[in-house]
């Protein structure tokens, strides 16, 4: 980890350092304040990375979140953020001129590019990263192999624009351990999170004696964390950026408080000035000098709000959200009782992704997000027709809108992820686990499907069998030669990234032919939602006017995308939810200050 410097963020307000070090910060269910100097609402990556630079800035913040729980859907991710120019890439010797990306956004966002917030996303950036590498608990590691997702669009890059969590180390949190949120069962191996760097190890641990070796140490390492401490003590990913950030916020004085909602907003001559929150105890007043920050978790759970947006369609009724249940649009109704507007314009208001519905034991339902498996080579996308319908290997964004585009009007928004013994062994298929993990529970659950020749899988699925068999009968006589005219598979960087590197000649394609085959089922969810509050380059809601709103911000996905709707790379959530909550709270301390000296004028005035 980069040493502790002094603060100091060019181009934006350094706030007031504290005369000595902040109390350690509380997190849990008790009493609220009174008052505060902001207040955050909401404990994803976006609130925390809000309320930790407005902490080490000076100011007293309170963090209220309404599960009993720390860490939103910052806690379920992957932990990855785009950061073009970062640190970590330039020490590496990736170094490319500001225009690099500012281009390729200008290409991939069109009509939807917002000069302003670009320019403040890609200038502070690299500098969020600087300050959390030197001033809090939360340490990065390089995605400089990672490319962006439309590698043939103008300035795309083949990495060095992506940075991650660190693991962290989940015995620094403490007593506070308890109220962080555990990394989602569905993709987790009991609990255990996998870094993506070590997926190689888990599908290779039953063909290389050095990665059976990984994995035996991690899952070891796991077993005994489970018996001390009933869950892992290796956060990786967005567990661990969630956890780095509550260390980070209880070290500077944070005060967070869960199963704590808000009612409503307070305001006084046009500023927001606090809110009254809803706590065990029943209604507390809260009033924050600065302001408050509204960082919720968008609305990918509130059923009117997707109808808005989405019109009265299957996709809108029957949509399955892979983020927490929670994340009901709250931030977006209080924006709007302030005269905040939610942004109805953009490409797409949802980030889009295939996901799996998981029966599970207590008669519910999980949903399975497939963002792994669909590039390895040895699998194919099918609707009911048998057909194809999209290049399998692209972004899940793109992969869910081709298949939302390619149901005709009135049919079942559905496809079947289709593979062979061979891969589901290696690879797995969703929530199904590569050997030697059984496959029994999966097929008595019905989740997998299985036939002992292509057609008695169709039939299984309900597909036409005439339509799959010729489908994978052109398929493989391409695949045999590592080519995929049909959608070009393996023809981008991202493509191979996602698919086998071992693999050649194409890493992303291989023939479909080793039955039993198998196949799951998939449907259009999402990871979360890029519709939210309209705001400037400072992260300050706007009203309808376009005017901010004194005292109101937003970040993470309460804030309408800085990236309009599109999806251009992986971590384009993340990367501004941290960038944009760090310049929310430079903001309000500024904001802060200034309200500080016009109140006391009068009174100084008085006095001479």
């Amino acid at each position: 980890m980069a040493a502790k410097s002094s603060l100091s963020v060019p181009g934006l307000h350094a706030g007031q350092p504290r005369a000595a070090a902040p109390q350690r910060g509380t997190v849990g269910a008790g009493a609220v304040p009174g008052s505060c100097d902001l207040l955050v609402v909401g404990s994803g990556a976006g609130g925390l990375a809000t309320a930790v630079t407005a902490a080490t800035l000076g100011l007293r913040v309170l963090v209220v979140e309404k599960e009993a729980l720390i860490g939103g859907t910052t806690a379920w991710s992957g932990g990855w953020m785009w950061i073009p120019r970062n640190p970590l890439a330039v020490a590496a010797g990736i170094r490319e001129p500001l225009a690099a990306p500012r281009e390729y956004l200008r290409h991939e966002l069109g009509d939807q590019y917002d000069a302003a917030r670009i320019d403040a996303f890609l200038a502070q950036g690299p500098r969020m990263v600087e300050f959390f590498r030197g001033h809090t608990a939360l340490d990065f590691i390089d995605g400089n192999a990672v490319p962006d997702f439309h590698g043939a669009s103008p300035d795309a890059a083949q990495g060095g624009r992506s940075v991650c969590a660190a693991p962290f180390d989940a015995r620094a949190l403490g007593p506070a351990l308890a109220y962080l949120r555990p990394p989602l069962d569905l993709i987790s191996f009991w609990g255990m999170g996998i870094a993506a760097s070590e997926l190689k190890h888990f599908f290779n641990a039953t063909r290389s004696w050095s990665a059976f070796a990984h994995v035996a140490r991690r899952v070891a390492a796991h077993v005994k964390d489970l018996v001390l401490h009933r869950r892992g003590m290796r956060l990786v990913g967005g567990n661990a950026l969630a956890g780095a950030l509550l260390k980070s916020a209880l070290d500077h004085g944070v005060e967070l408080r869960v199963s704590t909602g808000v009612q409503r907003l307070l305001r006084q001559g046009g500023r927001v000035t606090g809110a009254v929150l809803r706590t065990a105890q029943g209604e507390a007043t809260v009033h924050a000098r600065c302001g408050v920050v509204l960082a919720c978790g968008g609305f990918p759970h509130d059923p009117a709000r997707r109808a808005a947006l989405l019109g009265e369609g299957e996709v809108a009724r029957a949509h399955w959200s892979a983020a927490p249940g929670a994340n009901t649009g709250d931030g977006l109704r209080l924006g709007e009782g302030a005269g905040g507007v939610v942004d109805a314009t953009l490409a797409s208001p949802m980030a889009w992704a295939p996901v799996s519905l998981v029966p599970r034991r207590d008669g519910g339902t999980g949903h399975f997000p497939h963002l792994v498996e669909r590039g390895k080579p040895g699998l194919i996308a099918v609707r009911a027709d048998g057909r194809r319908f999209a290049n399998e290997a692209d972004s899940y964004h793109d992969f869910a809108g081709a298949l939302v585009r390619a149901t005709p009007p009135g049919e079942t928004v559905q496809a079947w992820l289709v593979c062979d013994h061979r891969f589901i062994r290696r690879y797995g298929l969703g929530r199904v686990r590569p050997a030697p993990v059984p496959l029994g529970p999966w097929l008595r659950s019905g989740y997998l499907r299985r036939g002992h020749s292509l057609q008695a899988l169709a039939r299984a699925c309900g597909i036409a069998a005439e339509g799959l068999t010729a489908t994978v009968e052109r398929f493989n006589a391409e695949a045999s030669e590592g080519r995929d005219t049909a959608f070009g598979r393996g023809a981008t960087p991202y493509n191979r990234v996602q698919g086998e590197v071992l693999h050649q000649p194409n890493p992303c394609v291989a023939p479909i032919e080793h039955g039993p085959f198998y196949a799951v089922r998939i449907v259009p969810g999402s990871l979360g939602t890029f519709s939210g509050l309209r705001t400037d380059a400072s992260a300050r809601v706007l009203d309808a006017g376009g005017q901010p709103i004194p005292g109101l911000w937003a970040a993470g996905n309460d804030m309408s995308s800085v990236l309009g709707g599109h999806y251009p790379s992986g971590g384009i959530t993340l990367g501004p939810a941290m960038t944009f909550g760090f310049i929310a709270a430079h903001d309000a301390a500024q904001a802060g200050a200034a309200a500080t000296v016009q109140a006391t004028a009068p009174a100084l005035a008085a006095g001479a």
